[in-house]
């Protein structure tokens, strides 16, 4: 979402191009309904990240491309200007990772993972106002497809994801950008990857969703940043992973979509309500998908997009 209240999508996978990762990026307008193409990256690339800067800006950062591998090349676009540039480069090549804008303006990008190292424990960050990026603390656990969190007190929550070397992960762990190192907090109960967290209006983190060896996970979990604990929420009517979770302005959160082992992708969507801690079933998306992208628009609406094999987009209406 840029500041104008545009969104912006770029790059991902298209199987229709030769089974290829894309370069282009396109804009879409919440006033005229209508995509328009804007200026293409440097490199093909997803499963990767973008994060707006404090200065507009949106950083792309590593991910995979099916001509180059896995990538530690950065970019940035200008919404003024729709043209993207390069900028510093990761030490790290890294896909399946995450990124987050900090109180202070840096960029954290966490884990992932990486043809020549596996699953990554190690952490990077980005300073707007040089282009340049430093390695800073690494966590406990490798980890990639885990989920983060922008705490109010600042720290950044890590929880679950998939480790080479251990598996499944219950585990979370908080960094700390005043001293740069990363602690470990208190385990969910069930381990996960590839589920969502929202960080609710109470500053509790919901946790939703996800996939364990075999399972997929219908159960919810709160995180409470005053105790360091995790306490078991209501649970979805339908298991998912590869689905999103966002916070509606009226503070309750949709998942939306999805895969489940059972059913197959999911055109489903549930409302989670943080004062009864209970889910309800909301409308249906017109078309099931899954590893799509979604956010909440400037006037309210949430705009779903895209998910493997589908270009479509809808927008819901809380």
């Amino acid at each position: 979402m840029l500041a104008n209240g545009k969104v912006l999508v770029a790059g991902g996978y298209s199987s229709s191009l030769s089974a290829s990762s894309l370069s282009t990026a396109e804009l879409y307008d919440p006033a005229t309904w209508i995509w328009t193409i804007t200026g293409s990256m440097s490199y093909t690339r997803y499963i990767h990240t973008a994060s707006v800067l404090t200065n507009g800006k949106v950083l792309v950062a590593g991910g995979y491309s099916t001509t180059s591998g896995d990538l530690n090349s950065v970019e940035l676009y200008n919404p003024s200007t729709e043209v993207w540039t390069l900028t510093g480069s990761m030490s790290y090549t890294r896909y399946y990772h995450t990124a987050s804008v900090l109180t202070n303006g840096k960029v954290l990008v966490v884990g992932g993972y990486s043809s020549s190292f596996g699953a990554l424990n190690t952490a990077e960050l980005y300073d707007p106002s040089t282009g340049v990026w430093t390695l800073t603390g690494s966590m406990s656990y490798t980890r990639y497809f885990h989920t983060v969190s922008m705490l109010a007190s600042g720290k950044v929550l890590v929880a679950g994801g998939y480790s080479t070397s251990n598996g499944y992960l219950n585990t979370a762990e908080l960094y700390d950008p005043s001293t740069g190192v990363w602690t470990l907090t208190g385990s969910m109960s069930y381990a996960r990857y590839i589920h969502t967290a929202s960080v609710l209006t109470n500053g509790k983190v919901l946790i939703a969703g996800g996939y364990d060896n075999g399972i997929d996970w219908n159960t919810a979990e709160l995180y409470d940043p005053s105790t360091g604990l995790w306490a078991i929420t209501g649970s979805m009517s339908y298991s998912r992973y590869f689905h999103t979770s966002l916070v509606l302005t009226n503070g309750k959160i949709l998942v939306a979509a999805g895969y489940d082992t059972t059913s197959g992708i999911l055109n489903s969507a549930e409302l989670y309500n943080s004062s009864t801690g209970a889910w309800t079933i909301t409308a249906t998306l017109s078309y099931a998908r899954h590893a799509h992208t979604a956010c909440v628009l400037t006037n309210g609406k949430v705009l779903v997009v895209g998910g493997v094999g589908i270009s479509s987009s809808e927008l819901y209406q809380p």
